[in-house]
């Protein structure tokens, strides 16, 4: 399946220690990430990610786009709800865009591990017979 990423700046440490706690299932999948965020990731578990551009530069619609394909089967963003940065990628637009194409989204590290542990239990196999 594929997995989408994006971490704001103040979250790249958790996204980065989500990510090492979880390589051995993300492995198992394809994993998507806004240029600055995968390269973190790759540097911390060398998890092959395919990078977009920079959110601040464009990776965000990169993403958004991806979504509206329906590409991705599982979204995970971090970002700081008190901290809103408008150079930031836009969360509440990425997340009203899984909404509508049913794309399981996370936007804690709750959400995130229920998510990626039900992954691995095959609870989202429902999303291949979208394909």
């Amino acid at each position: 399946m594929n997995i989408g990423i994006i971490a704001h700046n103040s979250k790249k440490v958790l996204i980065e220690d989500f990510c090492i706690a979880y390589k051995n299932i993300l492995i198992k999948h394809s994993v998507y990430a806004t240029g600055t965020t995968g390269r973190r990731i790759e540097d911390v578990t060398s998890l092959k990610v395919h990078k977009f551009l920079a959110g601040s530069i464009g990776g965000d619609k990169q993403f958004m786009e991806m979504v509206e394909r329906q590409d991705l089967d599982l979204v995970i963003l971090f970002y700081n709800p008190v901290m809103i940065d408008e150079s930031e990628p836009d969360i509440m637009s990425i997340v009203r865009r899984c909404d509508q194409y049913n794309i399981p989204c996370a936007t804690n590290i709750a959400t995130a591990e229920l998510l990626i542990l039900g992954l691995a239990r095959g609870d989202l196999d429902w999303r291949l017979n979208l394909k």
